[in-house]
This record gives structure tokens, C-alpha cells and sequence, in this order.
């Protein structure tokens, strides 16, 4: 029995990749990751590799592109480092919110609290 989103063809996974189950360890690609395409896709490159590009026209989380690849994060990962050596697209991760100053914060309270 099957489970359910498992690709039931790893050697397809392994062409897609040729061969590589790893991305290298600079690989600035995590879940959040924020990827946008540099350029369109050009004749003769890889189907996914086009599929990525159309994709990423906009910023794109990784876990998105894989999600509409239907294809394992890690796949796409590998995918992505490609790209990116290329220079066909760029990463970005997402600015963490600011934490403000607690002294700011009570300030402003004590200001509305005096309306």
C-alpha cells in the first residue's frame, strides 16, 4: 500500500538531480525561503527547472514551489542550488518582525492612557 503524496518513482527523482540526494552544505534554501526568478526559461533547460522560473515570477517560498512542483523539498532544493549557481534566481529569507523597545512600548501606553 501507498502512502498518499509518496513518488512511487525514485529513479526519477534521481535523473531529475543527476544523481545528487544533497544539496551542498552552503545551500542558502530552508522552508521560508523566499525565491525569485532572474530571467525566463530558455530552450532546452530542464522541464522543472523552466516550471521554477514561471513559478518564481513573484516571490515564492520553497516549500510553495515544491508544493506545486509535486515534488520532495529536498528535490527542490537541489533544483534551486542549480538555478542559483546559474544565476537564474535569487534567495532571500524573510525579514524577521522587529522586536520593539519595552521603554517605547510603556511609553506609548502611559501617552494613551493620558488622552
Amino acid at each position: 500500500m501507498s502512502r498518499p503524496g509518496r513518488d512511487d518513482a525514485p529513479d526519477r527523482l534521481y535523473t531529475l538531480t543527476g544523481g545528487r540526494s544533497r544539496s551542498g552544505p552552503d545551500n542558502p534554501f530552508d522552508l521560508v525561503t523566499l525565491v525569485v526568478a532572474e530571467c525566463d526559461p530558455v530552450p532546452g533547460m530542464q522541464s522543472e527547472h523552466a516550471a521554477i522560473l514561471r513559478l518564481a515570477e513573484r516571490p515564492t517560498a520553497v516549500v510553495e514551489l515544491a508544493a506545486e512542483l509535486k515534488l520532495p523539498v529536498s528535490i527542490t532544493r537541489i533544483l534551486l542550488s542549480d538555478l542559483l549557481a546559474a544565476g537564474r534566481v535569487s534567495a532571500r529569507h524573510p525579514r524577521k518582525a522587529a522586536v520593539p523597545d519595552p521603554d517605547i512600548l510603556e511609553q506609548v501606553l502611559v501617552g494613551l492612557r493620558n488622552l
